[in-house]
């Protein structure tokens, strides 16, 4: 019999390492390095993006790496931003600020166990239920790197901060529709002015990385809420938050991904 005790090297390897900028951005805040720590959680995402398509291309994947990959985004995408914002800005503000940073950690995993309990489902792969974790980390992430770039007094934000992180965590158990961006064709052929295109981002985000960054995923964010409200007729509580099994059993509404 095939010996199927062992684990697939390389994307769970991707996956440690993304684990690791995670853990690396919760030390660093601690010692008051903060754009370091914000930094390691951009670069947590990368690791994440990489591990899953390596799995698939690969054909290595498997339960183990799905599992252990929910379990890295939870310290990476759930207890780093959430701890990172804390250390920052939210400690000042006593119980309040702790709790805000809770309902991020809170909703990062309720998000993360919705997707699982949900994988067996047909989902429209063009659209994401919720603000993907990764995303809502990057809001977070980002505002603490632009913080730190401008010289912005932490005692002077805080209270926006501490609302900017309850929404995020907020916008992940929801039922917008965030685009998934998956329908794009990574292998097929594009026009010589879309590789013009690609390196004029490449470009403005290297002149401002925790501005434009932080912008783009901010931007992002309200995307969900305006595709959702223009996508239906009469919006309803159950477009905005609710059961998705019950949404999924009316035929006038469409199902979306849950990650």
């Amino acid at each position: 019999m095939p010996n199927n005790r062992g684990i697939y090297l390389l994307p769970n390897l991707l996956t440690t390492a993304g684990l690791f900028s995670g853990f690396y951005a919760i030390v660093a805040s601690m010692n008051d390095q903060f754009i370091a720590a914000a930094v390691a959680i951009f670069i947590a995402m990368v690791f994440d993006g990489l591990d899953g398509r390596v799995a698939r291309m690969t054909n290595t994947q498997s339960e183990f790496g799905a599992e252990y990959d929910s379990m890295a985004d939870i310290v990476s995408f759930g207890m780093a931003p959430a701890l990172v914002m804390y250390n920052w800005a939210l400690s000042d503000l006593g119980k309040f600020g702790w709790l805000a940073a809770f309902i991020f950690v809170a909703g990062g995993a309720l998000r993360l166990a919705r997707f699982n309990a949900n994988l067996a489902a047909s989902p429209d792969k063009r659209f994401f239920q919720g603000l993907a974790i990764p995303s809502a980390a990057a809001i977070v992430a980002g505002a603490v790197w632009v913080g730190n770039e401008y010289g912005i007094d932490p005692a002077t934000v805080n209270y926006g901060v501490a609302i900017l992180t309850i929404c995020c965590g907020l916008l992940m158990v929801s039922n917008f529709k965030y685009h998934s961006f998956k329908e794009v064709d990574w292998r097929g052929k594009v026009s010589f002015l879309v590789i013009l295109v690609v390196v004029l981002i490449f470009v403005i985000v290297a002149t401002e990385p925790s501005l434009v960054l932080f912008g783009i995923f901010f931007l992002y964010a309200f995307s969900g809420p305006i595709t959702t409200f223009r996508s239906v007729k009469r919006l309803k509580l159950e477009h905005v938050i609710g059961d998705p099994d019950d949404e999924a059993k009316d035929p006038e509404k469409s199902d979306i991904e849950q990650k």
